[in-house]
């Protein structure tokens, strides 16, 4: 079978997939979901380790996928991870392949994960005071996030980068600490835009922190200058801090959409394909797995699916809806 673009119709090709391993989390974050949890997906909707090689398997000798990022929920608890990994990384050795987690139990994996053939990870932390990320997370586990970091880090997973959304009134006086904890590791910090994707849809654009009021703060402590390197599909701009080489980042989804250079697709845990993170529609791919569906017929349902993209998220647009699903169920 021919190489075919996923091509939309504004002439974005995505090459980046983003495969949500699971909808499960063993954290509790307050702007992502209720302190009681979700209703998971039942185990028999959720792909299977074969189902997702063979897709992104589809994705990559057929679609011109070059970049395979593993999300969750949180992908650390998919007990076949470290597999799905090396496996991966068979289909193309020249593939790169990360994955976003909050980092509870990469102290105990990371080895295996470099092992298995990943290149770097991408850790959600918000704040760098165990009782702050008490109050986010709603749980203890602040030291094992920072063993985590620790651990990718001595592993080759690097550059670590680490993801950060600044919360009114909880974490929005820390952005400085923050950046400069992070310096101090070599890890490469992202501030991120709350966006409207919790389960509770209590998101509101008055209430979250802008990327305006993050370079306020910021500047408060640090000089940043707009980083030389030209910053192509990349969500974040990026900036020297005082000077470099300490470089961090700011993804403005909201504010300062990127929606024309995007080149991102995403695999939710149940095998369904979003071309947009805030996507209401999404296209199934398992029920064509599962009835008998050749690698040539779901290739063609994902181009199809990748033609329905629209020109941008449109979450200024007054009549935008929120996603039904969750960022949890998603997946980064």
């Amino acid at each position: 079978m021919a190489m075919r673009p996923l091509e939309d119709r504004y002439g974005r090709v995505a090459t980046d997939l983003r495969v949500s391993l699971t909808d499960r989390c063993n954290l509790r974050c307050n702007y992502c979901m209720p302190a009681e949890g979700l209703d998971w997906l039942p185990d028999d909707k959720v792909l299977t380790d074969d189902e997702v090689v063979r897709l992104i398997g589809i994705g990559v000798e057929h679609l011109g996928i070059r970049e395979v990022r593993f999300t969750g929920g949180e992908p650390l608890v998919r007990r076949g991870l470290v597999g799905i990994v090396e496996r991966t990384r068979a289909l193309d050795p020249d593939l790169e392949l990360s994955i976003t987690t909050n980092a509870l139990g990469l102290a105990r994996t990371a080895d295996k994960l470099a092992s298995a053939g990943l290149d770097r990870v991408n850790v959600s932390l918000d704040t760098v005071r165990a009782d702050t990320f008490h109050t986010i997370t709603r749980r203890d586990r602040f030291h094992d996030v920072v063993a985590g970091l620790e651990a990718a880090q001595a592993a080759g997973l690097g550059p670590v980068k680490v993801n950060a959304v600044l919360l009114r009134g909880t974490n929005d006086d820390q952005a400085g600490e923050l950046l400069a904890w992070c310096l101090e590791r070599g890890y490469e910090l992202r501030f991120i835009e709350q966006m409207p994707l919790d389960a509770q849809h209590g998101w509101s654009r008055t209430g979250m922190v802008t990327a305006e009021e993050i370079f306020e703060r910021l500047a408060r402590d640090f000089v940043l200058t707009p980083a030389a390197e030209p910053r192509g599909s990349a969500p974040a701009e990026l900036f020297t801090v005082d000077g470099g080489p300490g470089t961090v980042g700011v993804i403005a989804s909201v504010t300062r959409p990127f929606c024309g250079d995007c080149d991102r697709v995403r695999l939710t845990a149940d095998g369904q394909v979003r071309n947009c993170l805030f996507a209401r529609e999404e296209s199934d791919l398992r029920l064509a797995l599962r009835a008998g569906a050749s690698d040539e017929e779901i290739a063609d349902r994902w181009v199809v699916a990748m033609r329905g993209k629209l020109a941008g998220h449109g979450i200024d647009d007054p009549a935008f809806l929120q996603p039904d699903r969750p960022m949890s169920a998603i997946g980064g």
